[in-house]
């Protein structure tokens, strides 16, 4: 259900919204394998209007499944911003659209959720990575070959006689 601000209400105060938006109206793609959306995303706002800007302060919180970058072990990871959150003109190049004299705060929540995602999750500072020998001479990454033991980038380079 999308979070619809009517412009006539907010004028006479502010409005408070809490709830929850479940996954499938996120319409959140992370198009990351180690990152996965499956719980709603939970709200607690306050949404007024300050001089022809909807100004939006509160909670947002989201859990999301992740897959360590480093060890591969799953975990869960929470978004959280609270605060300020968003100011929305009403007028000018950047106003919001306006349909039957509401505002869906729906999709720049999204934009907010989204910009806090971990661009490279890892499930905690002291995280070894995968430990030696799991691979048993594989490559541990796709496609990409791993060098030969003792050969160093620097190996031919070395060889050159100056």
């Amino acid at each position: 259900m999308p979070i619809l601000v009517n412009i006539r209400q907010l004028a006479r105060g502010e409005m408070l919204f809490k709830g929850q938006i479940p996954v499938p109206e996120l319409d959140i793609d992370t198009l990351d394998e180690m990152l996965q959306v499956h719980e709603p995303l939970l709200y607690d706002l306050t949404v007024q209007l300050v001089s022809e800007e909807i100004l939006i302060s509160g909670r947002l919180k989201l859990a999301l499944d992740c897959q360590c970058v480093r060890c591969l072990r799953p975990f869960k990871h929470q978004v959280m911003l609270s605060g300020p959150l968003l100011s929305l003109p009403l007028e000018g190049d950047d106003a919001v659209p306006v349909v039957n004299e509401c505002v869906d705060l729906t999709p720049f929540l999204r934009e907010d959720i989204l910009l806090a995602f971990p661009q490279h999750p890892v499930c905690g500072p002291d995280c070894p990575g995968v430990p030696p020998g799991a691979a048993k001479g594989k490559a541990l990454t796709r496609g990409i070959a791993q060098a030969p033991k003792g050969s160093t980038p620097w190996a031919e380079l070395n060889k050159l006689k100056l």
